[in-house]
């Protein structure tokens, strides 16, 4: 590749990441100030405080977004891949299963991934509704239209996402791109007429302000978290851009933008403090109030669309690490392999955002409800981090207390300033959290408990086949191949197709999947191929938690290994488990009721992995739990 071209997919790379990466952090000035001098944090609007607080905005994007995310947590990529599952991977492959760090590391890693669908339920919620009431702004009277109409933008959006979005993805970044050079142009413009918010700038006004006001700039500081909500994504969408697109997006564009647009919000309020209801909309006067409704709702749709396709791609991710029961998957580009569309989790994603906007109502109301969730998935990133530098990449002790030990103190910081607005929206969460966290924690117990009842009835395949070809059953032509859980003994389908049929195939081979805590693993490698004898076979598939399972491209690779099949003369032979609740198991009953509920909904393994429905035989098992 050349110079010229390497130049052009960066800047290209950059300006998609404008517009996917950063639509959540670019639509914060909507609201963020606004909640910050609401009436019930009893914080007075006068010079020194708005000083003091857009200090503390500015350095926070400095401290929080640039050196934290962009500088160090985008080098803790696994294998090139970002987001809180990842890092969670990439942190239990640096402990060993039997050290005391590997259930708490992966606690922490499911308690921050269901925070950040608490995120991606608020988002949506809170960017849309910021947007629509901008037309309050304009005329009073219409905000009886404001919970209406952003139910309208909510259901269309959610409704276009089974037909993907590279249609429109394209227009993202040039919308992006307009909407951050206008909130630059706002800025300059506001800036101009109060020159004596550049003070903002020097870090002196922040501890001030801190130590004025103590309590009440604790309880502001839970608000000005609000200008931070969406450094997550950048870290969760590394896998889609690279780390130089996303650091070039940030630096050139979106962190200028948004440092000039809060400095001039702060000028305007200095200058005009009767704005304060609204310092969004009354940037540029009445004339621009229409316009930049129209223009900041493409934005929140923009910045939803990003939290909605994080959501489908950690779901995703989710499934493949045994923490969620198998979903339907649909894919949405034949080009783009992230472009994925998971039914279920979009029309339940929308009933809980609908229940967001109707029951807040409005984006204050809603403001405490995102600073809990946007907190604790970056204390829980921070804390992962630790682990990744201290034990993965094998750093000293004192540095990788150096290194994380300040951003763990100021996630705390920002964690503990949230948690006061538990009653007034953080309740939302953190109830959302638990019941996701409920679910996680519950399927993969069950699924262990499911292993270990199969284990204990295990028939160890190689004395089985051992003491089967001392009288051989009848061969019949063509290949059967048995699906066959890791570990496991001989699979149920082969004994009871041996008990019904009384015959065995030709070719026997027994294909197990294995799910390794990397993102990615090469084609060339998915593939082992072990001779048992008697033309017998042991096929091991390994795929990486964002690997698309496809086990008829797979076995067309096999022929590589001198194991070709032709998928017209295979059967594929596969248990259908049937989960049953016994007295005294291992969950608590209620629990045992919810794995077994999940796994009779679950999709089925032939499905899930692509098999050919006309080549599949069923046969059914009873696994009590």
């Amino acid at each position: 590749m050349t110079s010229e071209h390497k130049k052009s997919s960066v800047a290209a790379l950059t300006l998609a990441a404008v517009g996917i990466v950063y639509g959540d952090i670019g639509t914060s000035p909507l609201y963020t100030l606004k909640t910050i001098f609401d009436d019930e944090h009893g914080l007075a609007l006068n010079t020194f405080n708005l000083l003091g607080v857009i200090s503390l905005i500015f350095w926070g994007l400095t401290m929080i977004v640039s050196l934290k995310y962009v500088a160090l947590i985008l080098r803790a990529d696994n294998r090139g891949e970002g987001g809180v599952m990842a890092l969670m991977a990439l942190a239990l492959n640096s402990v060993t299963k039997s050290s005391g760090w590997y259930v708490p590391l992966m606690m922490i890693g499911v308690f921050g991934a269901t925070m950040f669908y608490g995120d991606s339920v608020i988002t949506p919620a809170i960017s849309v509704l910021g947007a629509i009431e901008g037309l309050e702004v304009a005329a009073p009277a219409l905000h009886q239209y404001v919970v209406p109409l952003t139910i309208v933008v909510l259901v269309a959006l959610y409704s276009v996402q089974r037909r993907g979005t590279a249609g429109i993805g394209r227009w993202f970044g040039p919308i992006m791109m307009v909407w951050f050079a206008a909130l630059a142009i706002m800025g300059v413009i506001n800036i101009a007429q109060a020159p004596q918010i550049l003070s903002a700038l020097n870090p002196y006004y922040a501890f001030a302000f801190m130590l004025e006001n103590r309590f009440i700039a604790f309880v502001a500081l839970g608000a000005v978290v609000l200008a931070f909500t969406g450094a997550e994504a950048l870290y969760a969408d590394m896998g889609h851009f690279g780390k130089k697109p996303i650091r070039a997006a940030w630096f050139l564009i979106v962190f200028p933008s948004l440092a000039l647009n809060y400095l001039g919000q702060g000028g305007l309020l200095i200058a005009h403090p009767e704005a304060v209801s609204n310092p969004f909309f009354h940037q540029l006067g009445a004339w621009s109030i229409y316009p930049l409704v129209v223009l900041s709702t493409m934005a929140a749709v923009i910045a939803s669309q990003a939290t909605i396709s994080g959501t489908f791609s950690m779901t995703k991710q989710a499934i493949a690490l045994g923490l969620l029961p198998r979903m339907r998957v649909k894919h949405t580009s034949e080009s783009e392999i992230g472009q994925i569309y998971i039914p279920a989790v979009n029309w339940l994603q929308l009933i809980v955002v609908l229940i967001a906007v109707i029951g807040f109502g409005s984006s204050d109301k809603l403001a405490g409800a995102y600073g809990i969730a946007v907190t604790a998935t970056m204390l829980c990133t921070t804390l992962l981090t630790f682990f990744v530098t201290r034990y993965r990449w094998h750093l000293p002790l004192a540095l990788c207390f150096g290194a994380t030990g300040f951003f763990i103190i100021m996630d705390i910081m920002l964690f503990s300033a949230s948690t006061l607005k538990l009653f007034h929206g953080g309740w939302f969460p953190l109830l959302l959290g638990a019941v996701l966290f409920t679910v996680m924690m519950t399927w993969r117990r069950g699924r262990e408990l499911v292993f270990q009842n199969l284990q204990k009835h295990a028939i160890p395949l190689d004395d089985f086949l051992q003491s089967l070809f001392v009288a051989p059953p009848t061969r019949v032509p063509g290949t059967a191949i048995f699906l066959r859980g890791e570990s496991d003994g001989v699979p149920h389908a082969l004994l009871h197709n041996l008990s019904h049929n009384k015959v065995l195939h030709d070719r026997v081979v027994f294909l197990t999947v294995h799910i390794h805590e990397v993102p990615w693993v090469p084609l060339k490698e998915q593939v082992m191929v072990v001779e048992l004898g008697h033309n017998c076979f042991q096929l091991n598939i390994t795929y990486g938690f964002k690997d698309e399972p496809d086990i008829p491209k797979v076995l067309a690779e096999c022929h590589h290994k001198g194991l070709p099949f032709e998928m017209m003369e295979t059967s594929f032979f596969i248990a259908r488990q049937t989960v049953i609740s016994a007295p005294g198991g291992g969950m608590a009953p209620w629990r045992e009721h919810l794995y077994v509920a999940m796994s009779r909904n679950a999709r089925g393994a032939a499905d899930y992995y692509q098999i050919p429905t006309n080549r599949v035989i069923e046969l059914g098992t009873q696994v009590e739990i």
